[in-house]
């Protein structure tokens, strides 16, 4: 294939993802991401298109400059950007150093289009967390105070690397910062952050459920019930039916 500018790659791979599309599917991915009037996804776009097509197109697409990633990113359709975003983990993967701090440093300057959980999820814990394992993060602390609730979603969601490396910590160190975040404020969590809290205690609990039971016992009086049901989702009927309760 001939060299292309960025701006033609971009305009030819939207034109092949247009011809994926399907209306059906783009109408019921309008209502599940929730794009309406007031709510977390409001006035986003979708073609139809599922995520293992994308996956799939992101294989085969790997190779394209980080230039027409970055034009996918600022598109108004969902899928555009989720495909740009699993380039990109494509490339961190398969990158070297040089590559993945490029990557990296170009996440953090498109965050806001990395605006609903799927995007976030498919994305923090490959590039954010990764960059981030052997290297300093204040990033995630300025990530977790943002007024952005993706922002904060990344933070969390980026630390699902450590856990999986079995380094605890910076998971707990940012659910406590979130949590008393939201007491300062006087307002809990939304329930999409909440949720991601939830979530990477629950996997931290598979690695080390005694440290987050200590964790646990100390915060989950003050936790926004969603996320406790999250965190203790896998432990023994009567221990989870303790936290519920208030017992433990």
């Amino acid at each position: 294939m001939p060299d292309m500018s960025g701006t033609a790659r971009a305009e030819e791979l939207q034109a092949e993802l247009e011809r994926c599309g399907d209306e059906r599917e783009a109408a019921k991915a309008a209502r599940f991401f929730k794009t309406g009037a007031g709510e977390y996804g409001e006035g986003d776009r979708f073609r139809g298109i599922r995520v293992p097509q994308l996956r799939k197109l992101a294989k085969k697409h790997r190779s394209v400059a980080l230039e027409t990633v970055e034009m996918l990113l600022q598109s108004s359709y969902h899928e555009e950007r989720l495909l740009a975003l699993l380039v990109m983990v494509e490339q961190f993967r398969r990158g070297n150093a040089d590559t993945r701090e490029q990557l990296f440093r170009l996440y953090l300057d498109n965050t806001s289009a990395v605006n609903n959980w799927d995007l976030v999820d498919s994305s923090a814990p490959h590039i954010v967390g990764a960059h981030l394992w052997e290297r300093e993060r204040t990033v995630l602390g300025e990530l977790a105070a943002s007024p952005v609730l993706w922002e904060r979603r990344i933070a969390v969601m980026a630390t699902f690397h450590f856990v999986k490396q079995g380094e605890l910590g910076e998971t707990l160190r940012l659910v406590e910062y979130l949590l008393d975040r939201s007491e300062a404020a006087g307002r809990a969590e939304h329930d999409l952050v909440a949720k991601a809290c939830g979530w990477m205690l629950r996997e931290s609990a598979k690695r080390d459920r005694e440290t987050v039971e200590a964790f646990l016992r100390r915060n989950h009086a003050r936790m926004p019930r969603v996320m406790l049901r999250y965190a203790i989702e896998r432990f023994p009927e009567e221990l989870r039916k303790g936290y519920l309760r208030g017992e433990v």
